[in-house]
């Protein structure tokens, strides 16, 4: 085979990798890899809770309560794990569950006719909410915290995103009504120090720290 055929060969087979159909299919993968990084924004969670939301009770809540009748000393407890507190004259009352007010008014109920004045006044003295911090996290982890946090300050609990993890695409999984819904949430603005609306968490929320593609 002389020289001529063999520069015939090369040129082919340049020819056959520079082909249309080796172009489209190099334009496919790199199209694929950009839309594997786009991130897909999710609506914002109904109802969010913040600094001054009504919250329900639960186990490990340090509750005041305040009596109007003198004869009563008032009372600081800490519910349960069985999610009770005792209480004078009434014994032993459910709280976990409830919102303040609510809790607030059934007292007021069961001290009918037992205090000449049953008028009483519950506070929430220290709350605490479980959280669950996974993915590209530092430390990954559940975290008890108290009420009322944001997720920026939550992540950072966990040590903050680590170095794999986008600052751009946090998902807070929270069950609303029986069902679990999701938002993403964006912190890099928060972590560059500009103005944002904070994000509170609350009992039982996941956030999970997607990693960065880039």
């Amino acid at each position: 085979m002389d020289d001529r055929q063999l520069r015939g060969a090369d040129t082919a087979s340049r020819r056959h990798e520079l082909s249309p159909s080796s172009c489209l299919f190099a334009l496919l993968v790199f199209a694929a890899l950009i839309c594997a990084g786009c991130q897909t924004s999710l609506p914002p969670l109904p109802y969010p809770p913040g600094p001054k939301t009504a919250v329900r009770l639960s186990p490990g809540d340090v509750i005041k309560v305040s009596y109007a009748d003198e004869t009563v000393p008032d009372q600081t407890l800490k519910i349960r794990r069985d999610g009770k507190v005792s209480l004078p004259l009434i014994s032993e009352v459910t709280a976990a569950g409830k919102k303040v007010i609510d809790f607030q008014d059934e007292l007021v109920s069961r001290y009918e006719g037992k205090l000449e004045n049953n008028e009483v006044l519950v506070t929430l003295e220290s709350g605490l909410a479980t959280v669950i911090v996974s993915g590209f996290a530092n430390k990954p982890g559940a975290f008890n915290l108290d009420r009322p946090t944001t997720v920026y300050q939550a992540i950072m609990a966990a040590g903050g995103v680590s170095d794999y993890g986008s600052l751009s695409n946090i998902h807070l999984t929270r069950i609303v009504n029986g069902v679990q819904l999701t938002e993403t949430i964006n912190l890099r603005p928060s972590v560059r120090g500009k103005p944002t609306e904070p994000k509170y968490v609350q009992d039982g929320d996941v956030i999970y720290i997607a990693r960065s593609l880039f």
